[in-house]
């Protein structure tokens, strides 16, 4: 019975050349982290901070009682599917109080369930067994699922992982697992691996949000300027040490503009522009913690920074950006869209083509 934690995944530059059979791979899935819990008729959706998602998300619960065994544990991501693969905005927006509009987006966008570890079937937990016979366990049990459930694809082939890695991304996928075959299932500790696509941009620091220690900036705006002259936010770069945030704290300090209204994006303020606004602009309320004060200190937009990121996902970074190193010897003008990345798309349908289980290694 829930609540239950999921097992993690330390990042890893590179896949690992190990000897044969010891790593089993598996795409890595861009959705929300969910455990699915099953006795009987009661399905209970649990994300990984052990809060509930069964509310937000009603259109899996018919086709998780059709597909998965009476009694289960399941452990797996839920995606949304857009035109061009895997939408996680899309998935954002299914978090919603009001429940007439749960179930409005439940038809517009619905969500599907994609399986990759069976935690525990009937009276027995699995915590214990080996990767490869839990695998095995669960294409067995998940054999003819409904056409929104289904179990991720897997290989003990590096060549098939690395085309993976590259290949996939066009379909929204995040990048791919490594999981040893023999290993156990241990909750909430990351002894497995994910290689994550990294890329870098040069970008408009023009604001920063104070730690929540109140010791110097948390995350530093980023931005960049469209055909029109116009700075966008693009998202954040954080995950800065103690020290690096008493650093930055003197070097933004000669940065910071006297009057926001001035400030390209000053209309934040503005509920009103902020709803209306064609561009993206920082100091929504969030979606996740209303109650969270996304209110930022405006810099004139005269910095550049390189940052590392992962993906771009409409027109916004995916995660937090990492700082690299200030570019002095870039103008905030030239930083545009045009220097990021276009992934190719993929048929999402073909990351989720079937392949042998990890049990199957001859």
């Amino acid at each position: 019975m829930p609540p239950l934690a999921p097992m993690l995944a330390k990042s890893t530059p590179e896949l690992p050349d190990a000897e044969p059979g010891r790593y089993w791979f598996e795409p890595k899935w861009d959705g929300f982290r969910c455990l699915v819990f099953r006795d009987g008729d009661e399905v209970v959706l649990g994300s990984r901070n052990d809060k509930p998602l069964t509310r937000y998300f009603p259109e899996l619960l018919d086709p998780l009682r059709a597909s998965l065994p009476d009694r289960c544990v399941v452990d797996g991501e839920i995606v949304v599917a857009g035109p061009e693969g895997l939408d996680f905005d899309a998935l954002q927006q299914r978090i919603h109080p009001a429940e007439s509009r749960i179930n409005r987006l439940a038809v517009e966008t619905p969500a599907q369930f994609v399986a990759f570890d069976l935690v525990a079937l009937d009276d027995d937990a699995l915590l214990d067994r080996p990767l490869a016979e839990r695998r095995r366990l669960l294409e067995e049990s998940i054999a003819d699922p409904a056409p929104s459930i289904h179990v991720t694809p897997g290989t003990f082939d590096l060549a098939t992982a690395t085309d993976w890695f590259s290949r996939f991304e066009g379909a929204g996928l995040d990048g791919v697992m490594a999981k040893e075959a023999d290993g156990t299932y241990q909750p909430n500790k990351r002894t497995q691996l994910k290689v994550k696509h990294l890329r870098t941009a040069d970008c408009v620091v023009a604001g920063f949000r104070e730690h929540k220690n109140g010791d110097g900036p948390g995350s530093l705006m980023l931005g960049l300027y469209d055909d029109a002259g116009n700075l966008h936010h693009l998202g954040v770069a954080s995950s800065f040490s103690v020290a690096r945030r008493a650093e930055l704290r003197e070097e933004l300090a000669p940065h910071v503009a006297d009057d926001l209204s001035d400030h390209p994006w000053g209309q934040w303020a503005d509920a009103m522009a902020q709803a209306t606004s064609e561009g993206r602009l920082p100091g929504g309320q969030s979606r996740w913690n209303a109650k969270k004060d996304l209110s930022f200190t405006p810099l004139r937009p005269d910095l550049v920074a390189e940052v590392a990121y992962e993906r771009v996902d409409n027109g916004r970074f995916r995660h937090s950006a990492r700082f690299q190193r200030w570019r002095t010897d870039r103008s905030p003008e030239s930083c545009t869209f045009e220097q990021l990345e276009v992934v190719p798309p993929t048929e999402l349908a073909e990351a989720l083509g079937g392949l042998p289980s990890p049990d199957a290694k001859a």
